[in-house]
């Protein structure tokens, strides 16, 4: 009898599938630093996908120097603020963190997520330059301004930290403290045409089974027991006594943390008028200040919190204004 041979069926990488702790994605690797001293992440709100008509400048491509229709993703990007800046220092092989100091200009909604530092808690500015040349990182701690969004309805900020990198970390600290206790749009972050990773937290879909977490086929008629089609043939051997994670069972399916690398920043404006379709985004409404147009699809609803950061493994770290001639407006609501 012949063997049926077919590749496993779901990704093993992506366990254990649990809940995302946070809507908020956690970032564990920055981009390597460049000449000059950065601030390396945003964030932005998903706001829905449309399409625009591009020169496509991808070298050596069929349709190279021709006009290409490209899938979008739209985010709006009002400016973060920057509540305060944290050093960190070597530590058992790793980096733990050394001091940090908070602005005295804080958002009064941002006590609706945190309980907010007493100055006396915090350091001072000047005892953290004293030490600076002995740190290993400079991080920033940033937040959201929701209550400039349009499409979410939110006043709780989302905080974040935010990684400083390039030059020496002298520069880079001189950079955070001009920063503290300011607000930095995305634009003096990020250009047209950058390449970056997005992270957020995929769309939550609650418990299933294993035929649609885990993509396993159907029972066949004569296999099935008592007419149920949509399980499994076994738990696994006798041998060890229990059953092994491997083996495909229903569970939580959805709401994981997932990023996707070497996007690309197609566009930055300040007016969402230009980009919003008739009747606005499904499930979002209508973008009305700054928003960044990314290549592709992101992960997440609508109303997601996106991450922004520096590509870690670019495939080509040449950054190429793209030529954008057409934004779609047409409507989203299948009219």
């Amino acid at each position: 009898m012949a063997t049926i041979h077919r590749p496993r069926r779901g990704s093993l990488a992506f366990s254990p599938r649990k809940r995302a702790k946070s809507q908020v994605p956690r970032t564990k690797y920055w981009a390597a630093g460049e000449e000059k001293a950065r601030m390396d992440g945003f964030a932005g709100y998903k706001a829905g996908m449309t399409h625009l008509i591009m020169i496509d400048d991808k070298p050596n491509s069929l349709t190279e120097g021709m006009e290409i229709s490209v899938p979008v993703t739209i985010l709006e990007t009002p400016p973060l603020s920057i509540a305060a800046l944290r050093v960190y220092e070597k530590y058992n092989g790793g980096v733990r963190a050394a001091g940090e100091a908070w602005s005295e200009k804080l958002d009064p909604y941002l006590a609706r997520s945190i309980t907010v530092p007493k100055n006396k808690r915090g350091a001072s500015l000047d005892d953290i330059g004293a030490q600076i040349d002995k740190m290993e990182e400079l991080r920033l701690i940033a937040y959201t301004s929701p209550k400039l969004l349009t499409g979410v309805p939110k006043k709780s900020p989302d905080l974040m930290e935010i990684q400083v990198n390039g030059s020496s970390i002298e520069d880079q600290f001189e950079l955070a403290k001009s920063l503290l206790g300011s607000q930095v749009p995305i634009s003096s972050v990020f250009g047209q045409g950058s390449i970056i990773d997005v992270s957020a937290i995929t769309k939550g879909k609650g418990t299933q089974g294993p035929v649609k977490r885990w993509g396993i086929m159907l029972q066949k008629r004569k296999h099935s027991r008592g007419g149920k089609l949509r399980h499994i043939g076994n738990l696994g051997p006798w041998h060890p006594h229990h059953v092994r994670w491997t083996v495909p069972l229903m569970g939580q399916m959805g709401y994981h943390q997932r990023t996707e690398f070497n996007k690309r920043i197609l566009d930055i404006g300040s007016d969402g008028g230009e980009i919003t379709p008739e009747g606005g985004f499904p499930g979002y409404g209508v973008i009305r200040g700054e928003y960044a147009i990314i290549s592709g699809s992101v992960p997440g609803p609508s109303k997601r919190l996106v991450r922004i950061r520096s590509a870690v493994r670019p495939k080509d770290a040449t950054v190429k204004t793209p030529e954008v001639l057409y934004v779609s407006t047409d409507s989203k609501q299948g009219l």
